[in-house]
């Protein structure tokens, strides 16, 4: 189960690389998004992609280990409350995804879309390689197009 550090304008979750955790951890970023004034399209859009996030680190970073951490964190800037920035840390391999080649994606098959949401659905989608690990910094704004606007 996630433990939670609370604060109004602030989430801190660390919890476990199992994919349990990631209904109780994608409900807090929504309920937290609510709580700020986000709209709902923009509600759902960071529940998916913080759920998205968080199984790419268990599936890549982790290679499925259920046991491994992760810390996850939101905040907003204070000023107006209209930015919301998610961060992710993992200890897992380092890979950064976004230095990855492209693969084909079949239509058909399950999965492989979770960086494209990332991408389009946030404003700004930043991976910093750690010594020992990779932090996923993603910042989401009220009233503007995502994907870089």
């Amino acid at each position: 189960m996630p433990q939670a550090l609370t604060h109004p304008e602030r989430i801190e979750l660390r919890i476990e690389s199992d994919p349990a955790n990631l209904r109780p951890v994608r409900e807090a970023i929504e309920q937290f998004a609510v709580a700020l004034g986000f709209a709902q399209e923009d509600v759902d859009d960071l529940g998916l992609v913080v759920n998205e996030a968080l199984a790419n680190v268990i599936r890549h970073a982790y290679l499925g280990k259920t046991d491994r951490p992760i810390e996850f964190k939101a905040w907003t800037n204070g000023h107006g409350r209209d930015e919301l920035t998610v961060s992710i840390r993992d200890w897992g391999n380092g890979v950064d995804p976004s230095s990855l080649v492209p693969k084909y994606k079949d239509p058909l098959v399950p999965g492989g879309l979770g960086l494209l949401c990332m991408e389009k659905m946030m404003d700004d989608v930043r991976y910093i390689r750690q010594t020992d690990g990779m932090l996923l910094e993603m910042k989401k704004r009220k009233g503007e197009t995502a994907g870089g606007a």
